[in-house]
């Protein structure tokens, strides 16, 4: 019998926005830090994006019945979370890319 997740641990499950280093496996171990930092500041600024698209869509749909502002506030919200996103998967994307070149 073999069992799909017989290799891994929970790490490689929650291990985070830290990338895979892969082709970046001779960095520094400060350089390594400074990477996560710096993404981890991108994906709380992309959130606080968000999040300022969707309180300006609540205030825009109900309260001023401002509907230009209801939908900056979905353009917001889209960009936010699809930066999140982007950002998250870089060291996947990054690691994908330079396996195809190798």
């Amino acid at each position: 019998m073999i069992l799909a997740a017989e290799k891994g641990d929970i790490n490689t499950i929650i291990g985070g926005i830290a990338p895979n280093w892969g082709p970046f496996g001779n960095l520094g171990n400060e350089a390594r830090i400074m990477v996560e930092v710096v993404m981890a500041v991108a994906i709380l600024l992309c959130l606080g994006i968000a999040i300022w698209g969707a309180a300006k869509q609540r205030i825009g749909a109900t309260a001023l019945r401002d509907t230009f502002s209801a939908e900056q506030g979905k353009g917001l919200i889209v960009a936010g979370l699809t930066g999140v996103f982007i950002i998250g998967s870089l060291g996947t994307l990054f690691t994908i890319v330079y396996g195809m070149s190798v």
